[in-house]
């Protein structure tokens, strides 16, 4: 699958603004993502990337104080209401963090938990569900023969693997990445990376990254976020190759080719 930018977008952000303790962190931001398309956040630290990638599956509302406006819709509808399902609005949203964080369990358990969490009790129903995710990551081969071991035996970039894993489990619509590389090794790095581009197309996907080059490499669109007055905002969001090279705002232009931020 390829994305589609004719069709109506899976994601939008429209004007969402987001703050902490009375203290606003990112303002007015907007964006569009594809069926199937990859964009990156990136930007320079504190810019809020992270906090706008934390408002889609509102993951916002766990931290005391912080409090999101505007509006979020997944294939148009919107997520920010009151009435809105949060367990079947984060099976819908998958999210993959910087630091590798599998559960204290085994390498099978930590993608039973979710289906388990989220009303698939079958053991039978759950297995093959189990296997097709590790085998979407790479891992089946790697791991097929100690499942029942501790997922913290894995190396780094296994960890983070099955960490996108126990993300994919429940067939997400859309898939954040926060970060996902950060933590690794360039060879963890170089796997995780390649897992990202095979997952590209059969997922609607929001990546932060602080690595220009490596949005460059992995991303369809991109989203520059700055600070402007003290606050976050989005400057630009476009196509990547034009966002690289053709630009239509000065702080794209600058942080793109590398002379800010």
């Amino acid at each position: 699958m390829i994305c589609d930018r004719t069709a109506p977008p899976v994601l939008e952000l429209d004007d969402v603004s987001v703050s902490y303790g009375g203290r606003p962190a990112v303002q007015h931001a907007s964006l569009d993502v594809a069926a199937g398309e990859l964009m990156a956040l990136v930007g320079p630290s504190g810019c809020g990337k992270s906090s706008l990638l934390a408002a889609v599956n509102r993951m916002a509302d766990m931290i005391p104080g912080c409090r999101v406006s505007g509006d979020i819709r997944i294939d148009g509808v919107s997520v920010t209401g009151q009435g809105v399902s949060l367990p079947l609005l984060r099976r819908r949203v998958g999210m993959v963090f910087q630091q590798p964080n599998p559960f204290p369990l085994s390498i099978a358990d930590n993608l039973h938990f979710p289906l388990r969490e989220h009303g698939i009790g079958q053991r039978e129903v759950r297995e093959p569900m189990v296997e097709r995710a590790l085998r979407d990551v790479g891992l089946w081969g790697e791991v097929a023969g100690r499942l029942d071991q501790s997922a913290l035996t894995l190396s780094g970039g296994q960890q983070q693997r099955l960490c996108v894993a126990r993300a994919i489990v429940l067939a997400p619509e859309v898939l954040l990445l926060d970060e996902p590389c950060s933590a690794l090794d360039p060879i963890a790095t170089a796997s995780v990376e390649r897992l990202i581009l095979d997952l590209k197309g059969r997922y609607t996907m929001l990546m932060v990254t602080h690595n220009l080059a490596q949005a460059r490499r992995l991303a369809d669109s991109v989203a520059v976020c700055w600070m402007e007055n003290g606050c976050g905002c989005v400057v630009e969001s476009g196509q990547t190759e034009h966002m690289f090279t053709t630009p239509g705002h000065p702080v794209t232009r600058a942080y793109c080719q590398g002379l800010a931020g």
